[in-house]
């Protein structure tokens, strides 16, 4: 394809033009936006779809590892200075590197992380059961979008996914709710693509057990984005005869690109466990699986990494941490520190007794600690974070 002419004039000093675009790739989203002023030439090239794919790719290959988390409080605290904030923090230190307030609201006055891909941050409502709202949101070029109604009948329930469709240059959000018209099949799903600007539905196109009686979504972290999939964690309850109940955990995966599900089964690991989180670690698929320990109030974190996507054999437990007091997780840097509050001890407080509550960076391969000051009054949604121009060329974006 023939570029379009940078420069209208040149000089003896004049860069050729393919120097000066080569340039541009390469500086920061500021000042690109800035040189969208030079001329008409310019403004056109930089927010064409090409360049913004080029500058993406090349800040992917600089990325300096940043994480982006929102904090937000419960309606009985709702505070509008304080629930509408994304702070962007380096990824091993947690050092603040800006803030951004959150350009719109939601019906709740609780706003929720879906995921965070190239740059583009997706949020709903909190009581997402309740309002359908859904926003896509770049705060690096000030511009959002707030996404059409649900095309499904009635939302209850429902668990959102947000993901890069690499093989369109798209991005897409998906939605998965309970049905509350047909007891089987118990799922709708409707998926929305940015370049279209609407949702539609798909099928789930799974065989369902026969025999299931109960079912649910565990969504305690944001639905990890990984090899192009999206994953929910799904739990089953079969009636097995009699008084027989069978539980099964799997790994519902769906492949961005194709649109298509599929399952993927859940390492052999003897014993029970209290609770499964799906996460991503250092870009490969994860769980962290807690069992209690010694001591009734300690608990073991036990963390398997899928090595090879899709490959069931390639689970492998990386290490077990040991968890004292009660934790809360909020999940892996890019770089694969897990982020946890812990509350450990009782502390006396103005003549009160209350826990001290702890934000931990804890490496699991060292099992090194390092204790990290963020606020703690309010609940966490990590993600990891990067400049860049997508929705720039979007349709439909608010600016502000």
């Amino acid at each position: 394809m023939l570029q379009p002419t940078v420069f209208r004039r040149r000089t003896n000093f004049d860069l050729p033009d393919e120097i000066v675009l080569e340039i541009l790739t390469r500086l920061p989203v500021k000042s690109v936006l800035r040189f969208r002023c030079v001329c008409k030439s310019w403004y056109s090239y930089i927010t064409n779809p090409n360049f913004i794919s080029t500058h993406l790719n090349s800040s992917l290959s600089h990325n300096h590892g940043y994480v982006i988390y929102m904090r937000k409080t419960f309606p009985r605290y709702y505070s509008s200075s304080h629930s509408q904030v994304c702070t962007v923090s380096c990824d091993r230190t947690f050092e603040r590197v800006s803030e951004f307030r959150i350009p719109f609201t939601f019906q709740s006055g609780l706003p929720r992380l879906v995921g965070s891909c190239n740059g583009i941050l997706c949020l709903t409502d909190f009581i997402v059961s309740e309002f359908n709202g859904v926003y896509l949101w770049n705060p690096s070029i000030r511009k959002f979008k707030k996404l059409p109604d649900t095309c499904l009948s009635r939302l209850h329930h429902a668990k959102l996914g947000f993901g890069y469709d690499s093989l369109n240059n798209d991005y897409k959000v998906v939605r998965i709710s309970r049905s509350r018209v047909k007891v089987m099949p118990p799922l709708e799903v409707e998926v929305y693509t940015l370049s279209s600007d609407s949702w539609k539905r798909i099928g789930l196109g799974i065989r369902w057990r026969p025999n299931v009686v109960f079912w649910k979504i565990n969504c305690f972290l944001l639905s990890p984005f990984v090899s192009g999939h999206l994953h929910w964690m799904f739990l089953y309850v079969e009636d097995r005869g009699g008084r027989k109940r069978h539980f099964t955990h799997t790994i519902l995966s769906f492949d961005v690109n194709s649109e298509k599900f599929k399952e993927l089964p859940l390492p052999d690991d003897e014993g029970s466990c209290i609770t499964i989180y799906l996460t991503s670690f250092k870009g490969k698929l994860a769980l962290i699986k807690f069992r209690y320990g010694v001591q009734s109030c300690d608990a073991l974190c036990c963390i398997w990494v899928m090595r090879e996507y899709g490959v069931f054999d390639s689970w492998n437990k990386l290490c077990v941490v040991p968890v004292e007091g009660t934790y809360n997780i909020i999940g892996f840097t890019k770089y694969g520190l897990l982020l946890i509050r812990r509350r450990p001890q009782l502390v006396s407080t103005n003549s009160e007794l209350e826990r001290e509550v702890k934000s931990v960076l804890i490496d699991p391969e060292t099992l090194h600690e390092n204790e990290i000051s963020i606020p703690v009054d309010n609940r966490l949604d990590l993600a990891t974070h990067m400049e860049s121009l997508a929705l720039l060329d979007g349709e439909n974006v608010v600016s502000y």
